[in-house]
């Protein structure tokens, strides 16, 4: 009888010796993407559906992947309201080309704008497991800059509205674009 109980003695104590899992869980907040969400320039109150919207970041060969199931280029494509996109957390700026109706078979019909996007940039200590997160302030000032693509007969983003400067969490919009 001794030995179970300094069996289960032994046992009890090498287990009170471990440590949790440094396991960072999946809803922990992470760095915050740029939410924008499109409006109807004649209904401003109406949120409006993108159609074929293709997002590249300056430098990049390929676009955000907004359709991960898809295997060709319709990958790189969406038609929502709202879209998220990352900001750079090693610079204070970020580009994006903006193009509508990506994919088309007229070129008339494909419009690309490109918005540059100016912040500051704070990492905040999240936990061990996860790390830091950095969050973003668009300037007060100057918080983008839009200009039409190459070949464009004007922008397809006719107002570009900042709703909310601090970017630290995903669960409102910070720009509104009414087209």
């Amino acid at each position: 009888m001794k030995k179970i109980i300094s069996l289960v003695l032994l046992f009890t104590f090498a287990l009170s010796g471990c440590e949790k899992d440094d396991i960072c869980d999946a809803n922990t907040p992470t760095t915050p993407r740029l939410i924008i969400e499109f409006y109807d320039i004649n209904n401003p109150d109406l949120l409006k559906t993108v159609t074929n919207l293709k997002v590249i970041g300056q430098g990049m060969s390929e676009g955000i992947v907004f359709n991960e199931t898809a295997t060709d280029d319709s990958k790189y494509r969406t038609n929502a309201s709202s879209i998220a996109i990352p900001l750079k957390t090693n610079e204070d700026t970020c580009t994006y080309s903006f193009i509508l109706n990506d994919g088309n078979s007229n070129p008339a019909l494909i419009n690309e704008d490109i918005i540059t996007f100016n912040y500051s940039r704070r990492d905040e200590y999240v936990s061990r497991a996860c790390g830091f997160k950095t969050v973003y302030e668009l300037n007060s000032s100057n918080p983008f800059v839009q200009t039409d693509g190459v070949n464009n007969d004007g922008s397809w983003m006719q107002i570009v509205e900042l709703v909310e400067p601090n970017i630290e969490n995903e669960n409102e919009a910070h720009f509104k674009v009414f087209f």
